[in-house]
């Protein structure tokens, strides 16, 4: 039998068996979430009352799976590996793998891989697509060389600290920054993210010291220097793309736009922004930021493209972007977002 029916069989002669393992895993995963975190806070996330968390949290502190400290709970190593297991198990019986694929019917792409939580109100979730997303690359990486392009961002700076040596093992990976500098914090630009990246996974980078926004003119003196030409070479040749998607109010303030370039994207009714496009609800794009590096048409051959964005307020913009988004993309996001855009925008 599958996990799945070994939990219906379950839930069919014990029920209340079920009710409280899935009760105490959902105290584990919100901890896992938000630590540390007082008891007040979590049980107002949880919607229970402190009294009911107490009695739950004093036995899984028995169990040795939550410590606690001043600054609140947090799980211990068996803990977080309690976590990682039971939600590979509960997945199909919960549900997840259901929405996963609502999801990406709804978004007409590949594969969607949806993670709990929700990344607007608990910041562990991001840490949480990082781990996903080292998981999801060794499976999809062969041995030898692999260029991996990457954007820039704060989601996929936080993403960058979560991976790990063991991406190496066999492989020989190269990470290059898929666009110029932007005129934003420097430890969220493309070419801080690869080094992390590279940093983390004991792989190698490449960067692009370049503006993103330079005119055509200089562009074509730049590109004949031979440290710059050999980057975009490289990008052009990547085997995976992993980027974000962004807000376009948002990005477009990070970009400095101009207040004629800004009036375009407000009078367009932007709603999302990836490499430098912006698009509409309905996926028109409405402006284009003049960029160096990879373009939303070049990732059609391009043979994994991973996008990562989450919470509910990124809702719009996943929906929006994704109309443009090659049909292999592969989105890792969480619950705020997902349930959020099946909501409003129900499977026919």
């Amino acid at each position: 039998m599958t996990n799945n029916e070994d939990l219906e069989l379950l839930d069919l002669v014990a029920p209340d068996f079920i009710k409280t393992l899935e009760k105490r895993f959902k105290i584990l995963q919100s901890i896992s979430l938000m630590e540390p975190i007082g008891r007040r806070v979590l049980a107002d996330d949880l919607n229970i009352t402190e009294r009911g968390l107490r009695t739950e949290t004093d036995l899984l502190r028995k169990q040795g799976l939550i410590i606690s400290s001043k600054s609140g709970m947090s799980l211990t190593k068996t803990g977080s590996d309690v976590v990682i297991r039971l939600t590979d198990v509960l997945a199909d019986y919960q549900g997840t793998a259901l929405l996963e694929k609502q999801l990406s019917s709804k978004l007409g792409i590949s594969r969607c891989i949806v993670l709990p939580g929700n990344a607007d109100k608990q910041h562990r979730v991001v840490d949480s697509f990082g781990r996903r997303l080292n998981q999801l690359l060794g499976t999809l990486l062969p041995t030898g060389q692999s260029m991996i392009s990457v954007t820039g961002g704060s989601t996929l700076a936080q993403v960058a600290r979560n991976l790990s040596s063991d991406l190496s093992k066999n492989r020989q990976l190269v990470f290059l920054p898929a666009r110029g500098g932007v005129g934003e914090s420097v430890a969220i630009q493309a070419n801080s993210v690869c080094a992390e990246m590279a940093s983390r996974t004991q792989g190698q980078y490449r960067a692009l010291y370049l503006p993103e926004d330079i005119s055509e003119k200089s562009f074509e003196s730049l590109q004949k220097e031979t440290s710059i030409k050999s980057v975009l070479d490289l990008i052009y040749r990547s085997n995976v793309v992993i980027h974000s998607i962004g807000t376009a109010s948002v990005m477009a303030e990070r970009r400095n736009l101009s207040s004629k370039e800004q009036n375009v994207v407000d009078s367009g009714r932007a709603v999302s922004e990836a490499f430098g496009d912006f698009f509409d609800q309905n996926g028109k794009l409405v402006y284009k930021v003049p960029r160096i590096g990879l373009h939303v048409r070049d990732l059609d051959r391009i043979e994994y493209v991973i996008a990562i964005a989450g919470g509910e307020s990124k809702a719009n913009a996943i929906q929006s972007y994704m109309k443009n988004a090659p049909h292999h993309t592969i989105l890792i996001t969480d619950e705020g977002a997902s349930k959020l855009i099946l909501r409003d925008n129900p499977l026919k």
